[in-house]
Formats: structure tokens, sequence, C-alpha cells
């Protein structure tokens, strides 16, 4: 393990679903190959843990061109930190609900929403439902499931924000990956 450079967490949005296939196991490689030290990934939808110096902008591009080059298609990254997820999800206001894990899910913004319909969020979550937003984030708890969600089918259409999801599960993972990192 190096202990050189900072951590980054990478999170893309559609991987793994339609035609967007990119098997962990080569990301690992092309990464290694470009200088980035500590790869590691977290299931197939698109979550890599790395080590680097080079600054956010730089790597954001880089990885999206070889993403592009290897598997042939672009898709948006998100690059955060330990401190920035940690952030995140300490503002979580459902995090002491009896349900967790599956039952909440954390969308990450790339900046604050252009367009919020609460009137039109309201009228479509379910009794169960309940979500909340911040500059940051978009936290919605839904205790059924998101299969069937009205909310879920139509959020595109209320909330207007660069954004991709991880359920709570996967987003407490992903910090114990990166805390291990910095051990």
């Amino acid at each position: 393990m190096s202990n050189s450079g900072k951590i980054w967490i990478g999170l893309f949005r559609g991987i793994n679903i339609g035609g967007n296939r990119m098997p962990m196991k080569d990301l690992v490689k092309l990464l290694l190959a470009e200088g980035l030290t500590d790869v590691k990934t977290y299931i197939a939808s698109g979550n890599v843990l790395f080590r680097s110096d080079r600054d956010e902008a730089d790597l954001t591009g880089m990885i999206q061109d070889l993403v592009e080059k290897h598997f042939g298609f672009r898709t948006p990254l998100f690059l955060i930190d330990l401190q920035h997820l940690e952030k995140v999800m300490a503002a979580n206001p459902f995090k002491d609900r009896e349900h967790r894990g599956k039952a909440q899910h954390i969308f990450f913004l790339k900046a604050p929403a252009s367009v919020v319909k609460h009137d039109r969020m309201l009228e479509l979550k379910a009794e169960t439902e309940d979500y909340a937003l911040t500059e940051e984030a978009f936290y919605f708890y839904a205790p059924d499931g998101i299969g069937r969600s009205k909310l879920m089918e139509k959020l595109g259409q209320c909330l207007k924000a660069d954004m991709t999801a991880r359920n709570l599960n996967t987003v407490e993972t992903l910090r114990d990956m990166s805390a291990d990192l910095e051990k």
C-alpha cells in the first residue's frame, strides 16, 4: 500500500446497466497503468477508490477519457473525498430511522439543483416515503423499496441536477474502504 496522494472515491453513473458495460477488473488495470495507486472497486455498479496527487478536474477528465477509449462510452463521474462523503452522511435526516441499508438512498449532486418542484414531489411520494434536499445531496427514504416508487420514476422531472445515487449500504462500505486506506 502506498501512502502518497489524496484518496478519492469515484462514483460513475449508469455503469453495467443498459449498454454501459465496464468490467471492474479492467478499470483497475487501466487506472493503475495511469499511475493511480491503491485502486479498489466495490460491486459492479461503478464504485472505485484510489490514491492520486492529481487534482479533481484532471482526474475526472482523464478517467472519463479512459473509459470512453477502452469501453466505448462516456459517463458522468463524481469524485469525492472521505471528508465530503462523511459530511453528506452526517446530514442524512433519515440515518436514525429503523429501515436503513437499501431503504435509504443518497443522490450525490455535482452542484445545487437548478429546478426543484417540491409540490410535485409531495404528490408523487408514497405515504411511507420521505425525502430531503441539501445543496450537496438528495436523500430518499423508501422502506418499501424504490422499484415501484412513483417519485423515483419521475424524479428527473421534479429535480434538475447532475447526480448519481447509491443506497446507504454502499455509501457506508465506501466510507469504510476509504477510511481503511487512510490508516
